[in-house]
């Protein structure tokens, strides 16, 4: 007797040849992992017996294959028609009756007449480790009475037919006929009224596997999986959850502009809607840190069961507040990747036509495409780029022909752009006004090589493509290390070999990431109304405008660090110059004019000021959230410009009152070394700090008395000069003798191979490189190395 329905409580992973990834894994998750706080919604799964069956019913099964057979699935206009009319054939057939009979008596012992219930897929051959069949059939919500779940779960059998299921199949070598399906029908979390999103236990773009990424939006999930909403987004560093610290290193506040939610009019015929959120809604987190760390718990929680990297959709109960597990599946892009290294550059850039969320980092070039419907897919071509409002998944046979994806809407959780990772093409979605502002065969550059944003460029522009081999790194005899500022490049960094960093630099975190000169926020009571209506659209209407600057200063500082851990990651105090703090909004009002700010209020000098030390306090409380709160104690902190002994002693007297002393909690103190006192006096410098880092740039330019900013001297500009050398050598001795870290962080070492090698023959314990340089120098070092 076959058995047509078998309740989750009753399943595990061993049932995947019987109900599927999806459904299993549910089963799993009911069964093991709800002693240790994952909830998951009841529920009951129909079996793939139950669905060969059906296929059996008045001959539809072979009628299915002869029509497959014949089929090409690369003529996507003929695989329109045969796949319309193969889900014909499903619909039109009726379902046996004891298969029926049994489906209705599960609903009604487990839910009730009245409850909703989602209907979702589960394919026997979906979410395998090798293979992503997100999004390829379809999934019903708030489904309510007894034909409108047959209805339901004749369309989810019908999907397994679905031009993007069949194209897949065909693509990844499945047979047809070897993959059943599975109805999952499962209790309602209303989340409608709440809020839903997609998770994963590594960061989607660059694979890096100590975060928990999360993205979320209000209303039901399928916003953000479709890619219609552009959601909140929120990284959480596993050791730190795991260690009971503050993990969540950092947040992107979404657009989130519609929710989908029950649908209001029941005769409409429609299950649920679409409508717009509340402006003040969207200037809001759609999570609390509460339920963030909560998500995080449970997501661990997912990945250490099943020993792979995860990708999870959730939803938080309006009503109750509490958090389900609807779904959950291995992770099959990044978890894949290999021993190489996949590096992209532009080699020139032209205008940014629109920016949005980048996925991957690749670039790709091409004339545009813009498709407003699925009758156009005809127009991309190979090497095209597909511009649109949104992809439907339905469009992932075309999608493999384009050199690029651009879209209006969505997020780096959506089906859209898992299908652009796994085929390996560059995406940049939630871009807004793509459709308006590209124009068909306009000739565009999609760039996902620069960080988090990705940009798409006028014109076809010239790009580099590198290849890394890991194993073929040399040793060599010196620490390389890393100058990185943006933080949305540090988990992609961290996958090039390193001994962590050794320059983050502050000025990106608080010129993109902040944006207000520090003394305007902590002035921000007695502002101007308009200036204050400015700062708090920009911050949100709820934060604290100081809490704002420690809270994003800290979590540029942990994401860089967190991606390097347990490496030391050497943070420079910020050093603007007084131009550039008076271009922050409200830093006109705080900053002098000054004929030469290379040479002026900087540095050391600026810190230990009246005027500025109430903003150098904000920037200690950072410093010490992170190592203290967050547990990231291979911070360590350098001090830029520092001219004198005195000021020396000053600004460690000053660190030491904030909370930042040397030595204890393992604090180290390291100083810049830029200007020819800093050589002069290094055994004096070195009382006061536990090293120095040396920056060629500024040694240069104050040994030979060089502006570096002026055209009119440049050529002059040489770290390799001989007075330059000899300053740098003065200061490396002076640490060697003294038992100090010295480094050095400056640009020569990427430009000059010489000086490189003069370095590590001086004696000097580290080089601090820019990411595109370190492979290259680590490589001809190593030939030249003992």
């Amino acid at each position: 007797m076959t058995d047509y329905i078998l309740p989750f409580s009753e399943l595990g992973m061993h049932d995947v040849a019987r109900v599927g990834g999806k459904n299993a894994s549910l089963g799993e998750m009911i069964s093991q992992l709800t002693r240790l706080g994952v909830r998951v919604p009841t529920g009951f799964a129909t079996t793939a017996d139950a669905y060969r069956e059906f296929l059996a019913h008045q001959g539809l099964a072979g009628r299915i294959e002869a029509e497959l057979a014949r089929l090409n699935t690369d003529d996507v206009e003929e695989l329109a028609r045969v796949g319309n009319r193969v889900r014909g054939w499903v619909l039109a057939t009726p379902f046996p009756a004891p298969l029926e009979r049994a489906v209705v008596a599960a609903w009604e012992k487990m839910f009730g007449a009245n409850a909703a219930v989602a209907v979702r897929s589960s394919a026997t051959a979906e979410d395998l480790p090798d293979a992503s069949f997100a999004g390829q059939q379809e999934t019903f919500l708030n489904v309510r009475g007894r034909d409108d779940l047959l209805k339901a779960m004749h369309e989810v059998f019908a999907s397994l037919f679905n031009d993007r299921a069949i194209s897949y199949r065909a693509h990844q070598g499945f047979e047809h006929a070897q993959v059943a399906l599975s109805a999952g029908v499962q209790l309602m979390v209303r989340s409608d009224v709440g809020v839903s999103g997609v998770m994963f236990t590594l960061d989607t773009e660059s694979g890096f596997r100590d975060v928990v990424f999360i993205t979320g939006s209000y209303g039901l999930g399928e916003t953000v999986v479709q890619g219609a909403v552009n959601p909140d987004e929120f990284y959480v560093y596993k050791p730190a959850l795991r260690a009971g610290k503050l993990a969540i290193v950092r947040r992107q506040l979404g657009s989130k502009t519609n929710k989908m939610v029950y649908s209001q009019d029941p005769s409409s015929g429609k299950r649920v809607e679409t409508v717009a959120v509340a402006p003040a809604e969207r200037q809001r987190y759609c999570l609390s840190d509460a339920d963030i760390m909560a998500l995080a718990r449970q997501a661990l929680i997912i990945e250490e069961h099943y020993q792979r990297p995860m990708d999870i959709e959730w939803g938080r109960d309006g009503n109750t507040g509490e958090i389900f597990i609807l779904q959950a599946r291995p992770e099959t892009v990044q978890s894949r990747s290999g021993r190489d290294i996949q590096r992209f550059s532009l080699k020139k850039r032209s205008e940014v036509i629109v920016s949005g969320r980048a996925i991957g980092s690749r670039i790709g070039a091409g004339p545009a495409r813009v498709i407003n419907s699925i009758s156009e897919m005809s127009k991309v071509q190979p090497g095209d780029v597909l511009v649109a409002d949104m992809t439907d998944p339905d469009w992932e046979p075309v999608m493999k022909r384009a050199a690029a994806i651009v879209t209006n809407r969505g997020g780096r959780t959506c089906h859209a752009a898992i299908i652009a990772r796994e085929l390996g093409i560059p995406a940049v979605v939630g871009c807004v006004t793509a459709t308006q502002k590209i124009t068909e065969g306009q000739l565009v550059t999609v760039s996902c090589a620069e960080g988090d944003t990705g940009n798409v460029y006028q014109g076809q522009l010239e790009f580099e493509h590198k290849t890394i081999q890991l194993d073929s790194m040399p040793p060599i005899p010196v620490k390389i290390m890393m100058n990185v500022g943006n933080p949305e490049r540090a988990f992609d960094f961290a996958s090039i070999p390193h001994s962590g960093v050794g320059l983050a630099r502050l000025e990106f975190i608080i010129n993109r990431m902040i944006g207000i000169h520090p003394r305007a926020l902590l002035e921000f009571a007695s502002l101007p109304p308009q200036l204050q209506s400015t700062i708090r659209t920009h911050i949100g209407p709820d934060i604290d405008p100081v809490d704002f600057f420690v809270e994003r200063l800290a979590e540029g500082i942990a994401t860089i660090a967190c991606a390097f851990a347990p490496e030391p990651v050497i943070v420079r105090l910020s050093d603007f110059k007084t131009n550039e703090y008076a271009n922050l909004i409200g830093g006109s009002s705080y900053e002098p004019h000054e004929e030469n700010p290379m040479l002026g209020f900087r540095g050391a000098s600026r810190f230990i000021d009246p005027t500025f030390r109430a903003c150098f306090e904000l920037e200690c409380r950072a410093l010490k959230r992170v190592r203290e709160q967050m547990g990231l104690s291979n911070v360590q902190i350098m001090v830029p410009f520092v001219r004198t002994l005195a000021e020396a002693r000053s600004v460690s007297d000053l660190l030491a009152a904030n909370g930042l002393k040397r030595g204890p909690d393992g604090i180290k103190l390291i100083m810049m070394c830029e200007l020819p006192s800093n050589s002069l006096l290094a055994d004096k410098f070195l009382e006061y700090f536990d090293g120095m880092s040396i920056g060629s740039n500024d040694m240069t330019q104050l040994t030979l008395g060089l502006d570096r900013d002026s055209g009119v001297v440049a050529h002059l500009f040489d770290e390799r000069d001989l007075a330059v050398k000899a300053m740098m050598s003065m200061a490396i001795r002076a640490c060697r003798k003294a038992g100090k870290y010295v480094g050095i962080c400056g640009q020569g070492p990427s430009d000059h191979a010489d000086l490189a090698q003069w370095l590590v023959d001086e004696g000097i314990e580290s080089i601090s490189l820019n990411p595109d340089t370190v492979v290259e120098t680590w490589l001809r070092l190593g030939k030249t190395g003992p």
